[in-house]
């Protein structure tokens, strides 16, 4: 009998040593990449193609394992001790957290500095780019054409929690966007705040305006329960039938729709933000690690024509113009405004919109007293 136990247990240590020697732990080298809710899918795809890139060119094997969440917690999961590798989240402000915590090489925490880490990669550090479009039921039953519509007293909005998800950053600054353009039409919309030929009293009412309309639609968001990032936001409105209107990545809405069989349509607004996501490598971690030749070549190969293929094919806009032209059937055309434009950069609209006395936290306040 003891000897039936003995050869069980020697059987099962030979299969566990086999079953360790196919998992990543099996001595290849590995790299990790913390990025947003929405890329999932992207990612998935794109870290079988850098692997086989990487064979190809080096006849390394290597492992990459990644996480996905809301991008301003995963950003702080970042910063108290998640070691990322790579860092591929929704807004520059997250990847900002990161780099103030000091995981980043010197200088690569100023904007103004030549070692920025925007400045690292094309497009500041952007290596494809999506919109902000609102996502409704088959048929629009409520008749959304666009922003203005998500303040009907009849229209229930779903969006993800500013506080945790940048997709939902994004959605906010998307909507604020909106209400200060119509504010100011009567002096040229957002083309003339731009060119700085609003007087100081217009600018304020019109900002005055854009305050009341856009907390007017989070607070009916917050009415249905937010989630703390995008794809649970998704989740609610498209498997849990949650409301009437979904505030969504364009990509993210696309994705929603073909999982519904159409069940769902797309409105793309006349005016919508740009939402521009970056890339950057985590150096304390990469160094630590020796992996910093994998790191780096895994987001510059980002940028590579296969690569550009395959985001198109996930319905994020590419950043080579050649690919988006091929793909333009897939993206339709809108007008766009950036965060650098309306907002003063995102470390400018982190403290203003989102930071602890910000605009949104403003809102919070007085959505639990109007309750």
């Amino acid at each position: 009998m003891k000897q039936l136990i003995l050869a069980g247990l020697l059987a099962a240590l030979t299969l566990g040593l086999v079953a360790v020697g196919c998992t990543p732990g099996s001595g290849n080298r590995e790299i990790f990449n913390v990025s947003y809710d929405p890329t999932r899918e992207l990612y998935a795809d794109y870290n079988a193609l850098f692997t086989q890139h990487w064979l190809e060119t080096t006849g390394e094997t290597i492992e990459i394992e990644k996480s996905n969440g809301g991008s301003g917690a995963q950003a702080r999961a970042v910063t108290t001790g998640l070691e990322a590798d790579v860092a591929t989240l929704a807004l520059a402000s997250d990847v900002d957290l990161i780099a103030k915590a000091g995981l980043f090489s010197p200088g690569a925490e100023d904007p103004a500095s030549d070692q920025y880490w925007q400045k690292r990669l094309p497009n500041n550090s952007c290596p494809y780019v999506s919109s902000i479009v609102i996502l409704v039921r088959k048929g629009n039953p409520k008749g959304i054409k666009g922003w203005d519509d998500l303040a009907r007293d009849d229209v229930k909005v779903v969006t993800p929690n500013p506080k945790s998800s940048g997709g939902a950053r994004w959605n906010y600054l998307a909507t604020w966007g909106h209400a200060l353009n119509k504010a100011l039409a009567d002096e040229g919309g957002l083309e003339a705040f731009k060119n700085g030929s609003v007087s100081e009293e217009k600018l304020a009412a019109a900002q005055k305006s854009a305050y009341e309309f856009t907390k007017k639609v989070f607070m009916n968001a917050a009415q249905q329960g937010m989630q703390s990032g995008a794809r649970g936001a998704t989740d609610d409105f498209v498997k849990n039938g949650v409301g009437d209107a979904f505030i969504a990545w364009e990509n993210e809405a696309i994705l929603a729709k073909e999982y519904s069989k159409n069940a769902l349509e797309i409105v793309v607004p006349e005016l919508t933000i740009k939402a521009e996501p970056p890339v950057a490598v985590v150096d304390k971690v990469v160094d630590a690690k020796g992996t910093r030749d994998i790191a780096e070549e895994y987001l510059k190969y980002l940028y590579s024509p296969e690569a550009q293929e395959l985001i198109a094919k996930r319905h994020y806009r590419p950043s080579d113009p050649t690919v988006l032209e091929k793909y333009s059937a897939d993206f339709p055309e809108t007008t766009f405004f950036t965060v650098d434009e309306i907002f003063g950069g995102w470390s400018r609209a982190q403290e203003e919109h989102f930071g602890e006395k910000g605009k949104y936290s403003q809102m919070q306040l007085e959505f639990v007293s109007q309750q």
